[in-house]
């Protein structure tokens, strides 16, 4: 049964980062590299760290010390993914636009910087679901 502990949240990480690939698709901006990336609808972080609470949960009961212990990281987990990156986020798209209003031959001595870090609540909340959803399934 233990083995559930560490399938669960994978499996829920995975069909999250598939359902990304697929409304990326949808949305005609499917990249291979879009595979490995941070932010987006639904939340893998955020359906992992669901999934993984759930689990211990149902296995090790809802008031007791592991329980706990998952929830808080669940908790600081998505905190990070909504809150932080997403400010992180929002931090690369002004440097970004500042970056372009430079002359060219200053503007190609940096990089572009990833824009899409974070989650917003809603994209945390579809993880949160989809991960509550994927532990109690299987």
């Amino acid at each position: 049964m233990t083995y559930k502990l560490i399938l669960v949240p994978i499996l829920a990480l995975v069909i999250a980062q598939l359902i990304k690939i697929i409304i990326d698709s949808v949305r005609g901006q499917f990249s291979w590299s879009s595979i490995n990336k941070y932010g987006g609808m639904p939340s893998s972080h955020s359906a992992a760290v669901s999934a993984l609470a759930t689990e211990i949960g149902m296995l090790s009961g809802w008031f007791s010390p592991a329980f706990a212990i998952a929830l808080l990281f669940a908790f600081i987990t998505i905190r990070d993914a909504v809150g932080l990156r997403q400010y992180l986020g929002n931090h690369g798209k002004v440097l970004n636009m500042l970056i372009k209003d430079l002359p060219d031959y200053k503007e190609d001595k940096y990089p572009y910087l990833e824009e899409r870090l974070g989650h917003t609540p809603l994209q945390a909340l579809a993880g949160i679901v989809l991960g509550i959803l994927i532990a109690i399934i299987i």
